[in-house]
């Protein structure tokens, strides 16, 4: 009987420590590679999320008008370990470099035209300050996805991403 018990609390005892190391595994699961595309939900046509605009004389600006297409995200994105390629616009810049910024699809958005529709922006968060040197190269952005809008100074945002690694982006010949 004394056998049985310690088999007992030794099964425990595994089951309880083996609960405590698959998740960490899990968090090291290989970040998947999505595109742009892939923020758009299921069925929803790139051409549909683009809305007209207009000019505001005052400011001297396109202010783009989208539809609800523009603002539908992906959900089935939600707690997803990404790695997307984009281009950055700071938002947070200290002496060590940028701590949040917009993750864009290409460069120049959200500074010489109109900001692309919300569900093609990226809100991201870093421990690890970027370069402020590099603030013109394309980099790769890994980490947790979370969908829900939210309103910067630079646009309405459809994802976030709390940044577990960012790194350049290797152009391939």
């Amino acid at each position: 009987m004394t056998r049985s018990i310690l088999l007992s609390r030794r099964s425990v005892l595994l089951l309880g420590t083996a609960g405590l190391v698959l998740p960490s595994r899990a968090r090291a699961a290989p970040f998947r590679e999505i595109t742009w595309e892939d923020l758009i939900p299921p069925g929803v046509p790139y051409s549909e999320i683009i809305g007209e605009g207009e000019l505001d004389q005052e400011n001297d600006t396109w202010n783009p008008i989208f539809d609800e297409n523009a603002t539908k995200l992906n959900t089935g994105l939600e707690g997803e370990t990404v790695k997307l390629p984009g281009y950055i616009i700071p938002l947070d810049v200290g002496a060590d470099g940028v701590t949040s910024f917009v993750l864009v699809p290409y460069v120049g958005a959200c500074i010489h035209v109109p900001p692309p529709p919300p569900n093609q922006l990226v809100f991201v968060t870093t421990q690890v300050p970027w370069p402020s040197d590099a603030l013109w190269d394309a980099v790769w952005v890994s980490g947790r996805i979370s969908t829900g809008l939210q309103s910067t100074e630079v646009a309405e945002i459809g994802y976030q991403i709390a940044a577990e690694k960012i790194e350049l982006y290797q152009w391939l010949d």
